[in-house]
């Protein structure tokens, strides 16, 4: 399938938006009103910090809703508005924040159904509203969806499809596409729709696997069962490492993808040479700018003299995620929460671990004078940021108080 001629296609169709629909100003109203707080704009002002009881607080000087999640909820709700009685349908959540999906199910926005980890699209008829969310859907739904005649909103961040023009640029040089991601992630899947041949890989250990194979070959079976999920139909690593070009899901650690582009770089020279090497090599710039300063900023706030660090946003945020690995990193002690409700009476706190575990913590907030960090996953409205907060000033105000 040609993607790229079907992606300019759908684009010429008069069935397709990805410009909203004349709604802005209300929905800024709304949109305000719904997720913006006072709180965090004073903590803001106060060079981010502020103090209260026994409590400092330091806010991350980068994060919570980035661009793109704030364009990709704008225009749900300007789809709501702008449709009031059609059906709508979302591919997948909106975001990766479950009190913002929850709000688009209150506003009759539906998930299109899954049954057996497969989407049931059926449920969709001629004239549906169907919006593709932040991160994206594959070109195969896209098709389908297109060829049902739905009226698709795109809410696709920008940042997203500059990934998917860099692996259409892999497929057109024959390169295959090595996607540093997780391969169940939706914008992974999105991605290697648009990529010819591609391989998945994780992290920095998978990565050095390859390379290893690249240079000196290896059990070919072990291999393909090792990436069975994570690559392309009819993958062929003796072959198909050949020639190639790097690719990312937007919201992976900044450092690591690095560090997997220069891996690859240096095995190519290797094995090809310094005058070979843009023959079997391509790499081009596609980390996400809000990604990379909401890394940037929890960096710096690690190197506070803080007691412990609270990092708020969905559980399925890979970004969210990405940030409680730096905090982990620098042996703070972190909590991973998703929303104030994590937050139990008693000095006790649910917070997610790295591996997925939800686990029970008690006396997580030391008695006596406290300095905490804050931040936030990029699909995060700030008033849940400022509901954690206020939570924590109430219980170190209740336990002073005893």
């Amino acid at each position: 399938m040609d993607t790229k001629a079907f992606k300019r296609t759908l684009q010429h169709s008069e069935n397709y938006n990805r410009k909203g629909f004349g709604h802005q100003a209300e929905v800024a109203t709304q949109l305000q009103s719904e997720y913006q707080s006072n709180l965090i704009q004073e903590i803001r002002d106060c060079n981010y910090t502020l103090q209260r009881g026994d409590v400092t607080i330091h806010l991350a000087e980068a994060f919570g809703f980035c661009w793109g999640v704030e364009r990709a909820v704008a225009m749900a709700y300007e789809t709501r508005k702008h449709f009031p009685g059609e059906r709508i349908w979302m591919t997948n959540e909106i975001i990766h924040n479950p009190d913002v999906n929850q709000r688009m199910q209150e506003m009759k926005v539906e998930f299109i159904p899954v049954a057996a980890g497969i989407k049931d699209f059926s449920i969709v008829d001629i004239g549906d509203v169907v919006i593709l969310p932040a991160f994206g859907a594959s070109v195969q739904e896209m098709q389908l969806l297109n060829d049902k005649g739905c009226k698709i909103v795109d809410t696709t961040c920008p940042w997203v499809s500059k990934v998917w023009n860099t692996v259409e640029k892999h497929k057109k040089g024959d390169y295959t596409s090595i996607i540093h991601g997780k391969y169940k992630h939706e914008e992974t899947v999105a991605t290697s729709s648009f990529a010819g041949k591609y391989l998945i890989v994780l992290n920095l250990r998978e990565a050095e696997y390859v390379a290893n194979y690249i240079l000196n070959g290896g059990n070919r079976d072990e291999f393909l069962h090792k990436f069975a999920k994570a690559c392309s139909e009819g993958f062929d690593p003796d072959k198909d490492l050949e020639r190639v070009g790097i690719a990312n899901q937007t919201t992976m650690l900044k450092g690591e993808t690095e560090q997997l582009g220069k891996l690859f770089e240096r095995t190519m020279m290797q094995k090809y040479g310094p005058t070979e090497l843009n023959q079997h090599f391509q790499s081009f710039n596609t980390i996400c700018d809000a990604t990379q300063e909401r890394q940037d900023a929890m960096l710096e706030l690690v190197q506070k003299n803080l007691d412990l660090i609270v990092v708020i946003g969905g559980f399925n945020s890979s970004n969210t995620t990405q940030l409680q690995q730096i905090a982990i990193e620098r042996g703070l002690p972190s909590y991973h929460i998703n929303n104030v409700e994590r937050i139990k009476s008693g000095n006790s706190i649910e917070h997610r671990q790295l591996n997925g575990d939800l686990v029970i913590t008690d006396n997580w907030l030391p008695e006596g004078e406290i300095s905490v960090g804050i931040t936030s996953g990029a699909s995060t409205p700030d008033k849940i940021v400022e509901d954690v907060i206020e939570k924590i000033f109430a219980l170190k105000a209740t336990a002073s108080a005893l």
